[in-house]
């Protein structure tokens, strides 16, 4: 199997790592707008599978030339690209996958299927962590309850080590971070998807030491098509990131205060918009590097076999010192490079676009990223008789 990245960045190389190390992968090429990012990235791994490639997502055409050569592609840049590298890949005739992130982009990629179907491939947008990973184990979680009421899905990248004054750090990108704060979140209230603003609804959650008592509240993209696909199934159903207490309260004032705006800011013979320079500070101030975790919980309520349970999906997963892979690489890039290898290997048949949540069996994908030390936990707790 033959699989293109695009992108260098943070996740691309966790993807070029995974890849290169799974068995049936002939090839991984790495392509960077940037030559340096991307040799630099795969000098790295020392393998002879990965190969770097000077390549610039806005050039669709050179795109499509180098997919060409490929079994499937993965968009590990901006969600921004992802509805024209999607066309690119109908165009050329192979799978793609991407990191996924916001709702209107995902949108408008959903609505080339018919086209991804002429062409017999397999499109999957939000093969994250979160878009990705949550929503495949809600949804098949579901599937196991007679009665499905109540389905809440926390999810949150943190420092191990919190500094102040807003105790996160970098792990993904801060124009990703933004979208999710700044949008709107679909739920389920009395069976309906209602949308809610992103930062409200916040709630007290509890972790195992050493962590205890963190923060949860709405934001977008999260939940992707999760709310729609069991509308009118599930009662109450919500997404929510989790962060250190205080996170919520003053992001959400910076952001009421217009830090993220449209506004054009004039910054010694620059043009910025107000959120660009935001983005700038956040960047310069926020750390970027240390040990960080990834914690994740999936809880469903309802009814099984006559009685009321709750089943509860649950990992806390740490920073891969001995190969610098941060825990939100691992978290982001090892489902999506299972989901990409599922695709490329035919176990995945569905043609078309569609979610993961959609098309991808929650064992298997456990399974195989229990393969690389990530281990979801899955508790059943009974709390009594319908009668």
């Amino acid at each position: 199997m033959r699989f293109l990245i695009l992108g260098a960045g943070m996740m691309g190389r966790a993807l070029a790592f995974d890849l290169a190390r799974s068995e049936g992968v002939d090839r991984v090429t790495l392509a960077d707008a940037k030559s340096s990012t991307a040799q630099e990235a795969a000098e790295l791994f020392k393998s002879p599978r990965v190969r770097a490639t000077t390549l610039d997502v806005n050039d669709l055409a050179s795109v499509v030339e180098v997919m060409r050569d490929h079994d499937c592609a993965i968009g590990a840049v901006s969600y921004r690209m992802n509805e024209a590298l999607t066309k690119a890949a109908i165009d050329a005739g192979i799978h793609f996958c991407d990191l996924g992130g916001n709702d209107e982009v995902v949108g408008r990629q959903l609505a080339m299927t018919d086209a991804a179907r002429h062409r017999g491939v397999t499109i999957i947008p939000n093969c994250g962590l979160a878009p990705g990973l949550v929503n495949v184990l809600a949804v098949c979680g579901v599937k196991k309850f007679e009665r499905a009421d109540i389905v809440r899905m926390r999810v949150g990248g943190v420092p191990r080590f919190p500094q102040p004054p807003l105790n996160y750090q970098i792990v993904f990108s801060v124009e990703g971070l933004l979208n999710e704060y700044s949008g709107m979140s679909a739920v389920l209230r009395e069976g309906r998807v209602v949308l809610v603003g992103a930062l409200t609804e916040l709630e007290a959650i509890d972790f195992p030491p050493p962590f205890g008592r963190m923060e949860a509240f709405h934001t977008s993209g999260g939940a992707s098509l999760v709310p729609r696909l069991l509308e009118g199934k599930v009662r109450h159903l919500d997404y929510k990131t989790v962060r250190y207490p205080g996170h919520c309260e003053k992001m959400r004032t910076l952001l009421e205060l217009g830090f993220a705006g449209d506004a054009p800011v004039s910054l010694g013979g620059r043009i910025l918009t107000e959120r660009e320079l935001f983005v700038e500070l956040l960047k310069r101030r926020i750390p970027s590097t240390g040990p960080d975790v990834v914690l994740m919980r999936v809880t469903i309520e309802g009814w099984v076999d006559g009685k009321q349970k709750v089943l509860k999906y649950e990992m806390i997963d740490s920073r891969d010192e001995k190969h610098d892979i941060s825990a939100m690489m691992r978290g982001t890039a090892y489902p999506t490079s299972v989901i990409a290898q599922q695709i490329a290997a035919g176990v995945v048949r569905s043609q078309g676009v569609m979610a993961p949540e959609q098309c991808i069996d929650s064992e298997l994908l456990r399974t195989q990223l229990l393969q690389r030390g990530m281990q979801i936990s899955e508790e059943w707790q009974e709390q009594g008789d319908r009668r």
